[in-house]
């Protein structure tokens, strides 16, 4: 491989820097229009042509990467970019998977440098749609190249988004990491986000990455006439976000509601088995219950409002409660009849399960639904488990996370996706790390579900921005599917999310809790709930079909 310019480098350092920063924490999301413009330009311009000595301008004759080189420099950028978004992953597994820091550094390594290649990819397939690699050296060869690389550049930077997409959606079905896509880095932009109902997620990245091609393209024009033409590509580049970005300050007004929930934020920590005694237990138990049928919520009086509600949440947590567990199913009932309310409990769900061997039993991370009567009337069964969370995959090779799995226990799949009847209203419930997933939620609207319920416990998270980074993918689930969303967490932030995505309503981090949520049902759907990731799936063709007409138009030129 030819050496890569210093400056191709630079540019690496300060592309991922920009993608690091417009996700939360610190949420600089005005910096997402340019954030990939720089890996862009560091791809376009970082081949050294052999006939470099015949040309005056060293800067303006640097050609397109090899598909190596871009390769390198999209997987860098891509190891940076995970290891500043994801660097809680260190903590998850020091803290609570048991591993000492050198080994605990060692995975978020290997996990950066896993799924890092998708950027890597990136750089491959933006290198190959530029296409400039024409063999020859002579005198006449090297006054062609100029156009010939021009043209290439003009291809590439308009396959960019499309490739930009069409790498995310393979993160998304192939390593099922789609975590912070760039478009979520707009998802309070009310304007921009009405795209999602069309298109998912992946149309917010592709408008992004469009400008960000724009303003590569600025820095890519020829040297001929270039300063002319930089000027009204920066200031079409510099209007178009003025304007994309301006819906950050629209908002509709209020959505109107007509029921209400009472969700739970129990705060438990996490901790070793052992210290569940039977009195923690118990007490922990009356303490939720407690919470539940007196939340601390008051009247304009004073005095502790007396409220019905149409649904009691209880989130997913660390707490050993079993669906079979005549303590833990007792408690929850009582709780339903004294309400008079239905009630969604996390817990981890058991069904016997005959084998050949003996009786053994399945266990599931589950979401219970308990009536106003305290029957015990439906289950939805966690169905997207989190790898060396929920389960240990090739057991053999990662025997040495085993120490996370044990925390959380070795879960099996949920098989449906099927909305749970609470009465009058159908609940399409969804739990933790399924949120990032944005063709798998709208399967709950897509049979029927009226309002979204996502349970979970970010208390893996510790006090990292990761808590704010999955609230953010969680909202886009509402935008996309047009639905009222009620996000109910251990730690927070508990939250009701309106269908534009807007928190309406929210509680405090690290608080055992309550929140009175206003919500609404919804039995329309949108595009993208009938049809589901389309718009990414075309992007993917077209990227086939830019990567393909490379080697026609290096027939051409050669």
């Amino acid at each position: 491989m030819r050496r890569i310019p210093s400056n191709a480098w630079w540019l690496v350092l300060l592309s991922a820097g920009l993608q690091i920063v417009i996700f939360p924490l610190p949420n600089l999301y005005w910096f997402s229009w340019i954030a990939v413009a720089p890996l862009i330009v560091a791809i376009l311009r970082a081949r050294v042509p052999e006939t470099l000595h015949l040309d005056r301008h060293r800067q303006a004759r640097l050609l397109p990467a090899s598909p190596w080189q871009g390769f390198v420099l999209g997987y860098v950028c891509g190891i940076l970019w995970f290891a500043g978004t994801c660097y809680w992953v260190f903590d998850t597994m020091h803290r609570y998977g048991g591993l000492p820091i050198p080994a605990a550094a060692l995975v978020l390594i290997l996990f950066c440098m896993y799924v890092g290649l998708y950027h890597g990819l990136f750089g491959l397939l933006l290198a190959l749609a530029a296409g400039t690699a024409i063999p020859g050296t002579t005198s006449a060869g090297a006054k062609a190249k100029p156009a010939a690389s021009a043209a290439a550049i003009r291809r590439a930077l308009v396959a960019a988004p499309f490739l930009w997409v069409a790498v995310e959606l393979a993160r998304t079905r192939i390593t099922a990491f789609p975590w912070e896509l760039l478009g979520y880095s707009q998802t309070g932009n009310f304007t921009l986000t009405r795209m999602a109902t069309l298109t998912g997620v992946y149309g917010l990245s592709f408008e992004i990455a469009l400008v960000n091609s724009v303003f590569a393209a600025a820095f890519l024009v020829p040297p001929e006439g270039a300063k002319d033409r930089r000027k009204w590509l920066l200031i079409a580049a510099c209007a178009a976000v003025a304007i994309l970005q301006a819906g950050q300050w629209l908002s509709p007004p209020p959505v109107a509601t007509d029921h209400t929930a009472l969700l739970v934020q129990p705060d438990i920590p996490i901790q070793p088995g052992e210290m569940w005694t039977k009195e923690y237990f118990q007490s922990t138990l009356r303490d939720l219950t407690a919470v539940s049928l007196h939340p601390a919520g008051k009247d304009a009086a004073g005095e502790e409002a007396a409220q019905r509600y149409d649904l009691i949440v209880w989130p997913e947590s660390p707490s050993p409660f079993y669906t079979n567990d005549p303590l833990f199913r007792d408690a929850v009932s009582e709780l339903a009849r004294q309400s008079g309310t239905w009630v969604v409990a996390g817990s981890i769900g058991i069904t016997p399960a005959m084998h050949s061997g003996g009786q053994n039993s399945q266990i599931f991370n589950s979401a219970a639904l308990v009536s106003p009567q305290g029957e015990w009337v439906g289950r939805y069964d966690k169905v997207h488990l989190v790898p060396f969370g929920e389960y240990l995959p090739f057991p053999q090779l990662f025997a040495f996370a085993g120490g996370l799995t044990k925390e959380v226990g070795e879960f099996q799949r949920g098989g449906s996706r099927a909305p749970l009847d609470a009465g009058d209203e159908r609940l399409g419930i969804f739990i933790c790390y399924e949120s990032i997933f944005p063709d798998e939620v709208r399967q709950g609207p897509l049979q029927g579900a009226q309002v979204l319920v996502n349970i979970s416990n970010d208390g893996w998270y510790g006090d990292s921005g990761a808590w704010k980074q999955h609230l953010q993918q969680t909202q886009m689930r509402a935008i996309e599917n047009a639905r009222w969303l009620l996000a109910v967490t251990n730690t927070g932030k508990t939250a009701a999310i309106d269908p534009y995505g807007r928190i309406a309503a929210s509680t405090e981090r690290n608080l055992r809790t309550a929140l009175a949520a206003r919500y609404a049902l919804s039995s329309g759907t949108t595009f993208y709930t009938r049809h589901g990731d389309w718009f990414a799936y075309l992007c993917a063709i077209i990227s086939a079909g830019a990567v393909l007409a490379r080697f026609v138009f290096r027939d051409r030129e050669r």
